[in-house]
């Protein structure tokens, strides 16, 4: 099969190859399919006979390979073994928690339920940063082999690389755009050249509150399919939005629980915006790169509009300016 038959398999996948795969790795379904909210994945729910419903995640072909899938899942359970509240996927009968069915590669969990964090709550912030610094401890003691690194050329430059090169900037924002985006390349830099040799460790990669569920008065860390290699802020400035005075409370909530486990490189605080735009640039692109799977267009209805670059290119320029202005400040209690 090539791989764009793997890809047009995968986005027509469909109920019988869901229950053909579950029930090929030793559960046997009900029938019941309740899809979930996901785009880069496939996952659902699924009834098992007499037994709680679990959840599948059907991995997108091309993006990840199965060393660093794997990767990805023992990190998962190397945060379990020291009782941090993570989501690790169910073993098989062999021991994998990768599963196989014709073309298809999926992982199996335990359905959890609860809800998203209060970002406004110093409460919720204290307890996020103290299991954030506890994943960061662990982090810190091995390094990835087969995970990427967050970096600039791979979130900024070849984001915007690929949005010119495939035509999604309408022609009359096309040079204001790519001025734009040299310049946000050359304050990223800036801003990494600021926080100096911040140490990189394992990272979630893609911590904001929609991956958290807040149960039992505590945090349960959700997909660390983003794993990658990075400077610690990473996982912590996605929780931090709204005015400067107001992200400079919260950032005092979320620290004062981090450095309970785990010093923090103040530095890294320059990194705050830098790292904000390269999300918003890789966010674009991302859309971008999957807009022939039928599910973006449905999702995202309003990307790829004279509205919405106009909208980018505004948001770009307003993180060129925030990231000229100094980090936020960092009251220790």
């Amino acid at each position: 099969m090539t791989n764009g038959d793997e890809l047009d398999s995968y986005k027509n996948l469909g109920p019988e190859e869901i229950l053909d795969a579950i029930e090929g790795a030793g559960y046997r379904c009900d029938g019941h399919i309740f899809a979930l909210n996901s785009y880069e994945n496939r996952v659902y729910q699924i009834g098992i006979t007499e037994e709680e419903p679990i959840v599948v995640k059907f991995y997108r072909p091309l993006r990840w390979s199965d060393a660093a899938i794997c990767e990805e899942h023992r990190f998962t359970q190397e945060l379990a073994s020291y009782d941090i509240p993570v989501i690790v996927p169910l073993q098989g009968a062999n021991c994998n928690t990768l599963h196989h069915h014709e073309h298809f590669r999926f992982a199996l969990y335990q359905r959890r339920g609860g809800r998203s964090p209060e970002l406004s709550n110093p409460e919720h912030l204290l307890q996020l940063g103290r299991f954030i610094g506890r994943i960061h401890n662990v982090g810190a003691t091995k390094s990835f082999e087969y995970r990427p690194v967050l970096d600039i050329q791979s979130f900024g430059i070849d984001s915007y690389h690929y949005l010119l090169e495939n035509n999604f900037i309408p022609i009359e924002l096309e040079q204001s755009y790519r001025t734009l985006c040299e310049d946000l390349n050359k304050r990223i830099h800036n801003c990494f050249d600021r926080a100096g040799d911040a140490n990189r460790i394992r990272l979630h990669g893609d911590c904001h509150h929609g991956n958290i569920l807040w149960r039992d008065g505590a945090p349960f860390i959700l997909d660390f399919d983003d794993a990658r290699t990075g400077p610690a802020v990473q996982d912590l400035w996605m929780f931090l939005s709204g005015d400067r005075q107001y992200m400079t409370a919260r950032l005092s909530d979320l620290l004062e629980g981090y450095t309970e486990f785990r010093d923090f490189d103040a530095r890294e605080l320059h990194l705050v915006e830098a790292l904000r735009t390269l999300r918003m640039m890789h966010y674009a692109a991302w859309i971008a790169r999957r807009w022939n799977d039928p599910a973006f267009p449905l999702a995202f209805p309003y990307f790829n509009t004279q509205h919405y670059w106009q909208d980018h290119i505004l948001t770009l320029r307003e993180q060129a300016a925030l990231m000229d202005e100094p980090p936020l400040e960092w009251f220790k209690s």
